[in-house]
């Protein structure tokens, strides 16, 4: 190992923009579930297709209908 090490040639890192944030999200088991085998049918991480789903409401501006009893 080196005593120092040259950085003057360093370019920022590309990927910085896709860095995910980790989160703990409270889910009824019957969303999970529908993600679980979504993922089953689709080759792709549950968790994955969650964040995707909510990537594509964030792009779309779409809001849940709140409705109070």
């Amino acid at each position: 190992m080196r005593d120092e090490y040259d950085f003057s040639n360093s370019v920022p890192n590309p990927y910085v923009k896709n860095l995910k944030k980790q989160i703990t999200i409270r889910l009824e088991e019957d969303v999970i579930g529908y993600f679980k085998a979504l993922a089953d049918e689709t080759g792709i991480p549950y968790q994955t297709l969650i964040n995707l789903y909510l990537q594509d409401c964030a792009k779309s501006n779409r809001k849940p209908s709140l409705e109070w009893a």
